[in-house]
This record gives structure tokens, sequence and C-alpha cells, in this order.
């Protein structure tokens, strides 16, 4: 069954939490690619919500502040609302400025396609999922979805449709000390869609490294997880790219990521939003999925988004 399982918000009665919604948007016909983040950190020195904007190819970032209590969420239909922004499952509704820099987009989102889920793995977490108070839990709500709407970016509107769309989440403590991550949904075949993540998990006083990938093929979706026995191997090729071979079973699946650019995010450490990560999202990504040895498909996924931090 598919269901959009842990969208909602999970920081009532926390500190030193952080939670974020990641909604992507690839819009070819205005030649960008966004990354929104709204989220709220909680803490006692610095609470504050907030909304993190990456805007691709210009390299523009911006993180916008906000008082803790402008943010809402609304569980049933599901809505984060910033002040006067709105992301939901249907609508990003935003208009945010700072200095010389100006925002607005009003989006429709269509056909939003959410994972497999059963008892055991109700989310991309698996029974991962039901371990309370992980350092960072990770959520997928849509892997692949279509846009229309309006842009405008420091007074340059444009209209779009038609175009590319992807949203996460991750809420918890702090992010992985290492992880790589990286999504795509912008191959020549459209119904192809990607996630992987491989990070550090610390547990009971150890650590062990975590694997979480799903791969779509219209209807057909492939999980790769440490809780399936998937195995990897990361190679690094350079410091722009990795090939990562995952193994499961009778399947294979090999991602050669390409990353040509990235620029700084900020991210949660102890539920203070104080470190910084690097994101691209110029991400080349090429997969070539396997089973018994027989070539499924291969094909190559551009405007991705990427993250090497640590392997």
């Amino acid at each position: 069954m598919k269901k959009f399982k842990d969208i909602g918000f999970h920081g009532h009665r926390r500190q030193n939490f952080f939670e974020g919604w990641y909604y992507k948007f690839v819009l070819e016909e205005a030649n960008l690619t966004l990354a929104l983040i709204p989220g709220v950190t909680l803490n006692s020195k610095d609470p504050h919500a907030f909304i993190q904007v990456f805007i691709s190819p210009h390299m523009i970032f911006k993180y916008i502040r906000f008082d803790k209590n402008d943010f809402h969420v609304q569980e049933n239909p599901f809505q984060v609302t910033i002040k006067n922004q709105i992301f939901s499952l249907n609508q990003v509704l935003i208009n945010v400025k700072e200095d010389d820099f100006q925002l607005k987009m009003n989006c429709e989102l269509h056909d939003l396609t959410p994972i497999q889920t059963t008892i055991i793995s109700p989310t991309i977490m698996g029974p991962f999922h039901y371990i309370p108070r992980m350092e960072c839990n990770h959520g997928i709500v849509s892997m692949n979805h279509t846009l229309s709407g309006t842009i405008t970016l420091n007074e340059h509107t444009t209209s779009f449709k038609n175009q590319k769309g992807y949203i996460e989440k991750d809420w918890g403590t702090s992010f992985p000390r290492k992880y790589v991550w990286c999504q795509s949904n912008n191959f020549s075949n459209p119904n192809i869609s990607v996630f992987l993540s491989i990070a550090t998990i610390p547990m009971l006083g150890f650590e062990f490294e975590g694997l979480i990938a799903n791969i779509t093929l219209g209807t057909q979706e492939y999980r790769f997880a440490t809780y399936t026995f998937a195995k990897f191997h990361i190679e690094t090729i350079d410091d722009n790219t990795r090939i990562i071979t995952l193994t499961q079973g009778n399947l294979k699946a090999i991602f050669n990521i390409y990353s040509p650019s990235s620029i700084a995010l900020v991210s949660p450490k102890q539920g203070s939003m104080s470190n910084m990560i690097k994101e691209g999202l110029e991400g080349v990504i090429t997969l070539s999925l396997y089973q018994d040895n027989k070539l499924i498909t291969q094909d190559t996924g551009h405007h991705s988004g990427v993250e090497f931090s640590g392997y």
C-alpha cells in the first residue's frame, strides 16, 4: 500500500530538536532548479522558524529567519505555514524578500508519488521507524510529481507547467557525522526516480553505516536498505564524483554520481542550526539497474540533488 507517512510535526514537547521539509523544484522552462526548506529549530539559545532558499544555476542561498511562533503545522490536510508562506501537498505559496533579493512563487503540485509501505516498513526507515529518539529520522513524501504555476525571481516572472518536483523531510537532533545523499527524477524516461542515502548512525553507544535507497520505474519499486540486507560499496573518483554499487539478492544498482558545483546550506547540530553542509542541484546521476545480471534499465538524470559529507 502507499500512504503519506511521517509527514507531520514530531517536535511537540521536544528540546534540542529540528524538523525540516525539503521541497525541490526543477523548472526547466525557467532554467531554474530550487530547493525550499521550511523548518523549525527548538533549543534554549536560539529557537526560531526558518526557510532556506537555494536557487541554481545562479548559486543563490538565503537563510530567512522567522519567529518560532510564526511556525504552524496542520496535520490533516497537511500544511506548513510560516507567517504567510504555505507548503502543502498541493500548493507552495511563497513571497520572501531580503535586501535586494525577492522570490515569489505560486506552485501547484500534481500526482504525488509516495513510496510503498508495509506494517514492518511504514516509512523509508523501515523497522528503524519504530526506534524512538534517533539522531536523524528521514521521510520521503513524494518521489516524483509534476508542477505548474508562476515564479518571480527579482522581478523576472516566468510561468511553468508539467515540471518536476520531489519532497522529503528530516527531523531529530543532528545530521549524521558522515553521509552521502542524492536524488533525481529528471531522466530521459520520465517514470524513473531515485533516492539514495548512506550515513553513520549512532545507536546504544555504537555506530554503524546505514543504507536506504529507493528506485521507482513507473509502478515498480526497488528498495535497497540495511533492513533488507543490502550491501554497498563507495568508490571515490575525485572530489566531485562517487560510484556507489548496491547489491541485494539478484539485484544490483550502480549509481555514478557527479556534482559539478555546490553551495553551503545550514544544518542542525544538537537541535541548533549551527552547522554547514554542501549541496549541489546540478548533479548528474547515471543509474544502471540489473536483475539476474541482466540490465533492466540504464539512464542519466540531470538537475540532481547531491551531498557528499565525509564520504
